[in-house]
């Protein structure tokens, strides 16, 4: 199976753009703030501080880029749908984003990040929304696995599996606490490299 033998940090970009070693395939990481998106590439990565993480939402404004195993770049978009940012900065990352996605054409796959503990919010669906509309492939990931018993997760993830149009063993349930799910996110992330 795939390991994550090498992870380096790229660059940020403030708008989506040229970069180092751009046109490999890439796989993106979406979900809103702070629903562990840097704890997930860490987690998977083997690598502490690669993504910074942060107790304050909305940490991540940036486009981070990582180059994994010298073939394929993973693609940290900016948390989504806090609360605290103006009108004008949301603006901006929406702007940001829709530009990512219509640019990327190396674009292989989105992974989405939900928090298994909540229904999805507005924004979840909207994203939802535009990678099906658009045709983009996508993986639904529901974080904070490690919060829910193993028991009790099918319970939680029906609201999900309802508002995101998705089977429940289509959904990835992780965890960057106790590891839960990377191995399978690590097999499907070699899957959609595999169909290049």
């Amino acid at each position: 199976m795939m390991e994550i033998k090498k992870a380096d940090f790229i660059t940020s970009l403030a708008e989506y753009g040229p970069f180092e070693g751009k046109g490999l395939p890439q796989i993106a990481v979406a979900g809103k703030s702070n629903v562990g998106k840097s704890t997930l590439i860490n987690r998977l990565c083997r690598r502490n501080k690669l993504a910074r993480t942060s107790a304050t939402p909305g940490k991540t404004r940036l486009i981070n880029i990582f180059l994994l195993n010298d073939t394929f770049h993973l693609v940290d978009l900016p948390g989504y749908g806090f609360a605290k940012v103006d009108k004008k900065e949301k603006a901006r990352w929406g702007r940001m984003m829709q530009d990512y996605f219509t640019q990327a054409e190396e674009l292989r796959h989105v992974l989405c990040l939900v928090d298994i503990r909540h229904e999805p919010t507005e924004d979840d669906l909207t994203m939802n929304r535009f990678l099906r509309e658009t045709g983009i492939p996508f993986t639904v990931v529901a974080t904070k696995a490690d919060k829910i018993s193993r028991g009790a997760r099918s319970k939680y993830l029906a609201p999900i599996c309802r508002a995101l149009l998705v089977q429940p063993w289509e959904i990835i349930c992780f965890s960057g606490e106790d590891g839960t799910g990377r191995d399978e996110l690590l097999a499907r992330i070699e899957g959609i490299l595999g169909e290049d």
